[in-house]
């Protein structure tokens, strides 16, 4: 019998070879150099490097690190390259390593199945706490919202997305701010947080039908934020097959869903108002019978892909 302590790794730099520890280790995806490590392009959190520490007591188990970046591996390098000196990329790992992958890997596998369409051209949105999309071609994807860490692209509950460096720049030049309190701005205080005062999508929606006219315009920000990604997306696959809404508010948020579609005509994109309302936790169509590209609502699974992962290695 073959057992592994499994756990989820959020990034490893652009390797395909590790040395985790002493004992036999298997690993899917971007394998750290050293997880023990605190390297720059390591970005590991504590729990995830003291879950290595379970060898000590499980000592014949093989440990198999999944990681969130794996799915992303097939981004093009003009998708995955910032426009910035090749050096940084060769000596510090900088380029786009995108996240959420094990989720848009499983509902984009599950919406292929669904269209029974192998070369499709699908738009995967997961929207939860943290948000980000992805552009997938073939099952493949080949670009991603979050890049070299999960700060950038969509509004979050917490996170900015996307933000001018310069307003970085300017908020430590001119008003004193330390790095450490930019980073705690731009990833803890921010996002519907910062705009609409709660990093809950339910308050928010509370505070909404209160008249606060904050939390109007954080739904606003962050419908937008989606629909601009939408049409960029498109632009990259010459085309959609299929759009997906996943994760907690992607799932269980019809009025977003909404707010999201409701300028995608020019797409093709039609919602089906009924449908929509009437989503209940399965994987389900809610565009109308005209529209020419499926809206597909498809509940993740992170827990089943990244087992079936596992499985596969196993074997």
């Amino acid at each position: 019998m073959n057992i592994a302590l499994i756990f989820s790794a959020m990034d490893g730099p652009d390797s395909t070879s590790s040395s985790l520890s002493t004992s036999e280790h298997l690993g899917i995806g971007y394998l750290a150099a050293s997880l023990r490590s605190k390297g720059h392009n390591v970005l590991l959190v504590n729990s995830e490097i003291q879950g290595l520490d379970a060898e000590q007591t499980f000592v014949n188990a093989r440990q198999i690190a999944v990681f969130d970046t794996a799915f992303h591996q097939t981004i093009p390098e003009q998708a995955y390259r910032y426009a910035i000196p090749e050096w940084y990329y060769k000596e510090h790992n900088i380029r786009v390593y995108g996240f959420h992958g094990t989720s848009h890997k499983y509902v984009s596998e599950q919406a292929i199945k669904w269209l029974n369409k192998l070369h499709s051209k699908i738009i995967s949105i997961h929207l939860g706490n943290g948000c980000s999309i992805t552009a997938i071609k073939d099952g493949k994807s080949i670009d991603t919202s979050m890049g070299f860490g999960p700060l950038s692209g969509l509004m979050m509950g917490t996170r900015s997305g996307d933000i001018d460096p310069s307003v970085i720049f300017h908020l430590m030049e001119h008003a004193g701010y330390t790095l450490e309190q930019l980073s705690t701005l731009v990833n803890k205080q921010s996002g519907l947080l910062g705009v609409g005062g709660s990093s809950d999508m339910r308050d928010i929606k509370k505070l909404v039908s209160e008249g606060n006219q904050a939390a109007v315009l954080a739904l606003k920000l962050y419908a937008y934020r989606i629909r601009k990604f939408i049409g960029a997306y498109a632009a990259v696959l010459n085309g959609i097959d299929a759009v997906i809404f996943t994760a907690g508010v992607g799932e269980n948020d019809s009025n977003m869903r909404e707010a999201v579609c409701a300028e995608l005509n020019y797409l093709g994109i039609e919602l089906d108002q009924d449908q929509n309302i009437a989503y209940k936790g399965e994987l389900k169509e809610i565009n109308t019978v005209n529209s020419k590209v499926k809206i597909l609502v498809i509940p993740t699974n992170e827990e089943y892909e990244i087992a079936y992962q596992c499985f596969g290695l196993l074997a």
